[in-house]
Parts: C-alpha cells; sequence; structure tokens
C-alpha cells in the first residue's frame, strides 16, 4: 500500500509572519508628517504641473492645495499629503 505524504496547511510560516520582515531587509522609512513639509524652506518646493514627472519624497506646491510631500507613485498617480490632508493627483509618466 502506497502511502500519501503529509502537507501543511498553508505556506509553513509562522501566523502573523506576513507583517515580519527578513532579517536582511530594511525597515521602512517613516511616512513623513506635515511638520517635516512646513519646516522646509521655500525654496524645496517645486510648482505642480500635470506634465512634470514626481518621485516619491518630492516637495511640491499646488496652486489650490499649497504645500504638500510626494508620499507613493503608482503609475500615471501619485499621493501627496497636504495640510488638509492626503490627494491623489495626476502626473507625467516617465
Amino acid at each position: 500500500m502506497k502511502r500519501s505524504k503529509q502537507r501543511n496547511a498553508g505556506t509553513g510560516r509562522k501566523p502573523g509572519a506576513e507583517d515580519e520582515l527578513p532579517p536582511w531587509a530594511k525597515p521602512p522609512a517613516p511616512e513623513p508628517t506635515w511638520a517635516d513639509v512646513e519646516a522646509k524652506p521655500e525654496e524645496s518646493f517645486v510648482p505642480f504641473a500635470l506634465s512634470s514627472h514626481y518621485a516619491k519624497g518630492t516637495f511640491i506646491s499646488h496652486p489650490k492645495f499649497g504645500k504638500g510631500v510626494v508620499l507613493d507613485v503608482e503609475g500615471p498617480r501619485i499621493e501627496v499629503l497636504f495640510q488638509d490632508g492626503k490627494k491623489k493627483l495626476g502626473h507625467a509618466v516617465a
């Protein structure tokens, strides 16, 4: 009679291991706060334009929302932290 192999349920990882980083991975950088944006000098900000491409961490000056910092870039969209909160805006794809 042939025996079948026992299988582990799931991936064999510890419960709750999804949030853990491997020991060699760098921990994620903390997300900037409004105080970080406010403390930057005026020269650090670039004017916002839909035709421009922005990278994470870029400080922008928007005509309606004011000063902000790019938190995330996902294709043609950027997430920006303004004083009023986070907003998703469009930008040029590089």
